[in-house]
């Protein structure tokens, strides 16, 4: 990984090998940034406060190892990123290389204000331009980011059931999905049956005013294409007098009556002219065509004129037929502006609110249908929350005694962890919004006496999940945000994650001082795990203490310089002499004291014997 811009570091490059990485140096020398470094490489939060003073912009690139053929290269494929092959692992399995990279801040950076305000951050993958959330994908299944902040997150009530439900994988994970299933569908449901209860006066307003609407139009009966038609004839009716004065004088013109006899008409005209050309046209072969044009004139006017007069024959004035019509268009137009600009809107709304209208008079039938749904719902996921509640508690025992023997490991030997399953209480309503109250519970069998009784309900099934210390014998179980001091809560941390590697494991484990709070022998075996937890994942791990350092694979020194003026940070692998210097400045802080060396050789030496 290369970080640059990022805090106090200005350009370093991190070689991260396989097994336990431990990162060191002096306080404020810019360890976390490591730490901060891959959180925003796979897709963690961009904020102002991360980009190095006087740089524009801070850029971490990263190179991941991951299956060839599994989920993570599939996912990236998608994304559109190019993937190159790799040797394959130790176990014969091809590996691909997979690029990623994260740039926060440059040009247009900042939205809002303040310290830690949002900043433009731009991601890659592979070499593509993707959006942020696709690196936070995949860091679902690549790393496991742990610090002083997860530690205030395992407290959380929500966060330990989840813990317990990853731990339980498939005895919870499927009947979970039914009943979740299930769940959403009851929601979906109760919403519409509180609508149809709780609206009832608003519908049957809505009803009346769609059967005063349908009656006005089923009494106008109206067609489509109607009103254009009608409104035609309106017209042509009530001109019909000028209509038949201008066809007469045009048919007059063309053909001559008996009452017009010796007026020159059109038709008389032409024909004339058409006989005199005929008659010479036989001694000069020009006057043909002409000849024949006046032929299709004399044929087109003898045409024209009867359909005049056929006109004439249809045409009358008829009052009485021209108030049926203007009363039949006064009504459409008067539908039109009611229920829509057109007469072709009108037949639309129509259709739609007799569906409406059908819909809103079987609410009575459809209320009792979805009582039945309702209750056939809350059955179903009666019989599902069961079963995820005893899977819960099946696994709360192996997850409790899990824990409690990586913690004899810790340096705790007489700590045990319980993890409480109880069915929540009718009080907690608050996860169901939307549900009808009369019915917010599920009808269960009590785990203890087996007798039914009614519990609350929410989308994670029905219980509350509780981790609790007993820090040494003859201690109560306490909550472990009240019975764990800061080191043994960053133990209990620790030994969860452990167990989480056998259940779950991802490929990378990173630990910002973990080791909080934690001295001494506890130190000892805290370093003594995390190389345990090295065999089967790569972990990296911030630490200030050298019994943790010292079981390492590989030790990166992050180091602090300052020209009076700027500061800088870089990162150096340690060979052996130099992990030796820097262990004795951890234990004694003199880098060259020699019994803070012998002190890191005998930790060194009970590191390699661990390993080994």
């Amino acid at each position: 990984m290369r970080i640059r811009g990022l805090g106090v570091i200005e350009d370093a490059v991190l070689e991260l090998s396989p097994g336990f990485t431990a990162v060191t140096g002096e306080t404020g020398a810019g360890k976390t940034m490591v730490v901060s470094g891959l959180d925003l490489l796979f897709g963690g939060r961009a904020e102002t406060t991360r980009i190095r003073p006087g740089a524009d912009r801070a850029v971490i690139e990263g190179r991941v190892l991951i299956p060839a053929e599994g989920s993570v290269a599939r996912r990236a494929t998608e994304a559109g990123a190019a993937i190159d092959a790799a040797e394959s692992g130790p176990d014969g399995t091809a590996r691909a290389e997979l690029l990623l990279a994260r740039v926060v801040g440059g040009a247009g950076q900042g939205q809002g204000s303040g310290q830690n305000a949002a900043v433009r951050s731009r991601a890659h993958l592979g070499g593509q331009a993707v959006p942020v959330s696709i690196l936070a994908d995949l860091g679902e299944d690549l790393i496991a980011m742990h610090g002083q902040s997860a530690q205030q997150r395992l407290l959380q009530p929500a966060r330990q059931r989840a813990s317990l439900d990853r731990y339980a994988g498939d005895a919870v994970s499927r009947p979970l999905a039914d009943y979740r299933a299930a769940y959403n569908r009851y929601r979906e449901v109760a919403a519409q049956l509180e609508e149809l209860t709780t609206q009832a006066k608003e519908r049957a307003q809505e009803a009346d005013a769609l059967r005063y609407g349908l009656a006005e139009f089923d009494k106008v009966e109206p067609v489509a294409g109607e009103l254009e038609k009608l409104t035609v004839e309106s017209q042509r009716l009530g001109n019909a007098e000028s209509l038949r004065a201008a066809a007469a004088t045009a048919h007059e013109a063309l053909v001559a009556t008996d009452d017009t006899a010796g007026t020159a008409d059109a038709s008389s005209l032409v024909n004339a002219a058409r006989r005199a050309l005929e008659q010479v046209s036989r001694d000069d072969a020009a006057l043909t065509p002409i000849a024949a044009r006046l032929e299709e004139l004399y044929w087109q006017l003898t045409e024209t004129a009867t359909d005049l007069a056929g006109y004439l024959a249809g045409i009358e004035a008829d009052p009485v037929r021209l108030e049926v019509v203007n009363q039949r268009v006064a009504d459409l137009e008067n539908l039109c502006r009611r229920y829509g600009p057109t007469l072709d809107e009108v037949l639309a709304w129509a259709e739609q609110a007799t569906a409406r209208l059908a819909e809103l008079e079987g609410d009575d039938d459809r209320i009792e249908t979805l009582t039945a749904q309702r209750d056939e719902l809350r059955a179903q996921l009666a019989g599902h929350a069961a079963e995820v509640s005893a899977a819960r508690r099946a696994a709360a025992e192996k997850f409790a005694a899990a824990v409690t023997t990586e913690l004899t490991e810790l340096a705790m030997p007489h700590a045990r962890i319980a993890v409480h399953v109880a069915q929540r209480e009718l009080s907690a309503t608050a996860e169901a919004p939307g549900a009808v109250a009369a019915v917010n519970a599920l009808p269960v069998p009590d785990p203890e006496t087996g007798a039914e009784r009614l519990v609350a309900f929410g989308p994670n099934g029905i219980d509350d999940v509780e981790l609790r210390l007993a820090p040494h014998p003859g201690a109560p179980f306490l909550p472990i945000a009240k019975g764990a001091s800061g080191g043994e809560l960053s133990r209990v941390m620790l030994a969860v994650e452990v167990v989480f590697a056998g259940a779950d494991p991802v490929p990378t484990f990173v630990f910002d001082e973990v080791d909080a709070g934690v001295g001494g022998k506890a130190a000892v075996e805290v370093g003594r795990r995390l190389a345990r937890l090295a065999r089967t994942a790569q972990v990296i791990v911030v630490t200030h203490l050298p019994q943790v350092a010292a079981f390492a694979d590989r030790q990166l020194l992050v180091r602090k310089e300052s020209d009076g003026s700027v500061t800088s940070s870089g990162v150096t692998v340690l060979d052996e002499a130099e992990r030796r210097r820097e262990l004795a400045r951890m234990l004694s802080g003199l880098e060259d004291s020699e019994l803070g060396q012998a002190h890191a050789d005998e930790l060194l030496a009970a590191a390699h014997a661990e390993r080994r």
